[in-house]
Parts: C-alpha cells; sequence; structure tokens
C-alpha cells in the first residue's frame, strides 16, 4: 500500500459531523493526503485545520481551481449538496458525499449523468453499509447459510420532533426521520439485497412541535419538520424479497430499531445500520439463536488515541478511502452515483407512492459489490490497529 501515489482530497463543509471524518481522513487510510479544508464559515475551517493539521485553508472556488486536488468529500447541508456537487464534477473533481445525495431526485439525476459525461465517480453515504456489521451479514447471505431471503422486517422509531430542538437543520427540507435516519437502513437493505424493482406506502406528516424551552432558546416558537416523518411502506426486490418498512419519527421516548431476514434455510437478525458494528444473529429451525462472528473489519471503534465526538462512528470515512482506492485500482467504487440515486429514489418513491395510492416503479438500478472478507481493524487486543484497509481494495 505504501507504493500507492495517495489521493490528494479536500473536505467542503466543517461543521459537527467533519471531526470525524477529518480526523480518519488524516490518520486511518493510508491512501488518503488530506490537503485542504473549506467552510463558509472561515474561523470554522481554520479552527478543524489547526486541531487536525491540515495544511491549507480553501474556499470552494480555489478548491475547484486546485489541479492536484483529485478528490472532494462533501459535507455540508444537503441543501447545498446539490451546487457543491455540480461545481466539483465541473471542475473535474471525484465527490464523496454526506447523506442525502440531494433534496430533488432530478436534481440528483443530473449529477449522475453529468459524471458519467465527465468520466468521473461520486460515492454517496452513508458508509455504514461498509461497516463490519452489515458487511458481515452479506456474508451469511452470499456464502448461502441463510439462503435465499423471502421477506423481511425493518423499523426505527425516534422522537425526531424532539430531536430538532437541539440538531436546527432537521426543521427543515430533508429532516424527517425517513431522510435523516431511514436513509441508513434504506442503504443497508441495498447493500444486502440488492435493488428494489416497485413499492407501496402510506405516509403521515410531522405535527406542529412547540419549543420546550429545554434546549436552545433561540428557537422559534413552534415548527413543522416539512415532509413525511412517518411512514410504512412495502418493497420488492428483484431479488424476489419483499420487505416491510417502517419509519417512525413521530414517536416518542428512547430510539427503537429492528431488522430481521426470512431467508429458505435460517432467519437472521442485523444489529442497527446506523453505527458499523449491528450484531448479526442467525436463527436455524434445530438451534438456537446465535451471533455471529465478524467477519470484517470497520466495526466503528476508534482505533485512534484522541477521543470525541462521534466515536461510534469511528471509521466514517470507509466510502472516501474506497473511492480513492477506486481512482487508483481503475475501477467503480461500491458507494456509486447510483447507489445514492437508487437509494434516494426509493424514498422519494415512498413520499410518491403515499400521495397517490399507486404502486411506484423504480427507475434506477444498482449493485453493491461486497468487501473482502478476512481483514480487521485490531488485532485482537481492541487496540493495536491491523489491516482493514486492505479489504477495500480490489
Amino acid at each position: 500500500m505504501a507504493a500507492v501515489r495517495k489521493v490528494k482530497t479536500a473536505v467542503v463543509g466543517c461543521g459537527m459531523i467533519s471531526n470525524i471524518y477529518i480526523r480518519n481522513l488524516k490518520q486511518l487510510f493510508s491512501v488518503i493526503d488530506l490537503t485542504a479544508v473549506c467552510d463558509l464559515n472561515a474561523a470554522a475551517a481554520q479552527e478543524k485545520a489547526k486541531t487536525f493539521g491540515v495544511e491549507r485553508v480553501m474556499t470552494i472556488d480555489e478548491i475547484a481551481a486546485d489541479p492536484e486536488i483529485e478528490l472532494v468529500v462533501n459535507l455540508t447541508a444537503p441543501v447545498a449538496h446539490y451546487s457543491v456537487i455540480k461545481q466539483m464534477l465541473e471542475a473535474g473533481k471525484h465527490v464523496y458525499t454526506e447523506k442525502m445525495f440531494t433534496t430533488d431526485l432530478a436534481q440528483a439525476q443530473e449529477l449522475v449523468k453529468l459524471a458519467d459525461e465527465k468520466g468521473l465517480m461520486i460515492a454517496v453515504a452513508p458508509d455504514t453499509a461498509l461497516g463490519a456489521g452489515v458487511q458481515t451479514a452479506r456474508y451469511m447471505i452470499d456464502s448461502g447459510l441463510v439462503g435465499d431471503i423471502t421477506s423481511g422486517l425493518v423499523s426505527v422509531t425516534r422522537n425526531q420532533n424532539l430531536n430538532s430542538e437541539s440538531f436546527k437543520f432537521l426543521q427543515k427540507a430533508g429532516g424527517t426521520l425517513p431522510y435523516d435516519v431511514g436513509i441508513y437502513y434504506i442503504g443497508a437493505l441495498i447493500a444486502l439485497l440488492g435493488p428494489v424493482e416497485s413499492l407501496c406506502a402510506f405516509a403521515a406528516p410531522a405535527p406542529l412541535h412547540e419549543k420546550q424551552l429545554l434546549f436552545d432558546t433561540a428557537n422559534p416558537d413552534a415548527w413543522t419538520i416539512p415532509g413525511n416523518n412517518l411512514v410504512t411502506a412495502s418493497l420488492s426486490f428483484a431479488c424476489g424479497a419483499l420487505v416491510s418498512v417502517h419509519f417512525n419519527g413521530n414517536a416518542v421516548g428512547s430510539e427503537t430499531s429492528f431488522m430481521r431476514f426470512f431467508g429458505t434455510r435460517a432467519a437472521m437478525e442485523v444489529g442497527d445500520p446506523d453505527t458499523f458494528a449491528g450484531e448479526v444473529k442467525l436463527t436455524f429451525p434445530e438451534s438456537g439463536t446465535v451471533t455471529m462472528p465478524f467477519t470484517h473489519g470497520y466495526n466503528g471503534v476508534n482505533m485512534l488515541p484522541e477521543k470525541g465526538w462521534f466515536d461510534f462512528y469511528g471509521h466514517r470515512g470507509i466510502g472516501v478511502a474506497d473511492l480513492a482506492w477506486a481512482i487508483r485500482e481503475g475501477r467503480p467504487n461500491r458507494l456509486s452515483k447510483e447507489y445514492g440515486l437508487h437509494c434516494q429514489e426509493i424514498l422519494q418513491g415512498i413520499d410518491e407512492a403515499a400521495a397517490t395510492g399507486s404502486v411506484y416503479h423504480l427507475k434506477s438500478r444498482c449493485k453493491v459489490a461486497p468487501l473482502r472478507p478476512g481483514f480487521f481493524s485490531s488485532n485482537g487486543d481492541g487496540r493495536s490497529r491491523a489491516d482493514a484497509e486492505r479489504s477495500l481494495m480490489a
């Protein structure tokens, strides 16, 4: 790996989630050379550069004009994704973007077409789909242990309205539970089962939420998160599986999640795909439930010395590293633009099906190649780093 020319990379957007990305891109992946950060708030960018030892603070136009920067990591708010991705593609850069791809399906389709025309790649979060949990579940399926998946049940509940007190971006478009959290479950489903062919759905909006005075008193007196905050949907996959999806952001109490599949040989439960380390459990007809050992690395455990926010997301950036390896190896990246487009079309298709009362037939398709098994994040003591990055290589 030392002989591979590193991919010069810049991060655009220095908000809360940028800490884990910048730290990992600087220290965890050998293929990345993070050379610049950028934010509309220049002071925020300066602070990140100083904290993590990033060489330069640049404007977005300077990044676009720099011929040495090959890859841009877009960590801006979803409403800015389209403009940032388009500018970087037009400048000849490959792009990794946080979820969602865009806030509009037609814009996502336009960006896919532009990238194709320019011979560029886009990677789209969530990259938890490349984590130990989902990849172990994929290995169980591919190995034949579960048999053919016939059906599945997926559910997540959260008080999204209360969350929007602290995280103000949730008060805007894209802040409902299906788009903010449900996308992790959709991404995992696609990584495990392949593309969806059609779906039908019911939905309900978020209620009016009055300020609770427990958090930031600068919030408005009341607001409603725009869009459907509760959806139930039935997804028909090209592989033949039928999966019921339940995303409820109008719930109260602690968050709950559930992901279970039924195969012709066994039932399989997968832990929370909003993390990297959801446990995989198999139940066979003549034995009890067994928790499977991880077959892959990237379990989310922070292997770097300093601790901080989002340590349970300790391997954020896998999708960036996979894209960088794809650039160097001349292959498609795993969390491709087609993956991002398909995930987005599923969520927007759910909205359309619920609004019209009709079955929505998806136009997009994608394929997510699995990581290579047998490479891990630690040497077994939970402290020493190992060779997980080799699982990203072809």
